[in-house]
């Protein structure tokens, strides 16, 4: 902004001057008030850039306990899993032992039933062929 100024006996015009002056006043004026909200504007974006970085150190921090829980979590159904397996063979093995007692006195019982029947058919040919040979004696006598 340069400007020049009349110039008469006494100096420069003071109108000019002085209308220069406040030009440049109110420039600087403008320019301070500028100024004067840019820094506000930096001192807000610094605080929440201050903030910005806060959230960020939470959610890092959420992000690491997130994954803590899951390893601690992903740990206790594997033990868990162990444990209701060996449980489950456990049982497993109980079953099938109590269906072989189970089926080994069926075996036995059936045997025994087996060998029932066998002494009844011999009692019963016996009884049989006793009475048969008491007919053949009454025909004889007869």
């Amino acid at each position: 902004m340069v400007n020049k100024f009349s110039t008469s006996i006494q100096g420069y015009n003071k109108q000019e001057v002085n209308a220069f002056v406040n030009e440049v006043v109110t420039e600087y004026d403008s320019m301070l008030k500028k100024l004067k909200d840019s820094c506000e504007m930096i001192e807000t974006m610094k605080a929440e850039v201050k903030r910005y970085k806060e959230i960020e150190a939470t959610l890092n921090r959420t992000i690491l306990v997130a994954e803590e829980s899951t390893s601690t979590i992903k740990r206790a159904a594997y033990e868990e899993s162990k444990y209701i397996i060996e449980e489950a063979k456990r049982n497993a093995t109980k079953v099938v032992n109590n269906a072989l007692r189970k089926a080994e006195k069926i075996e036995e019982d059936a045997e025994s039933l087996r060998r029932k029947v066998s002494v009844y058919k011999r009692r019963f040919k016996a009884l049989l062929e006793s009475q048969m040979d008491e007919i053949e004696e009454f025909d004889e006598r007869m």
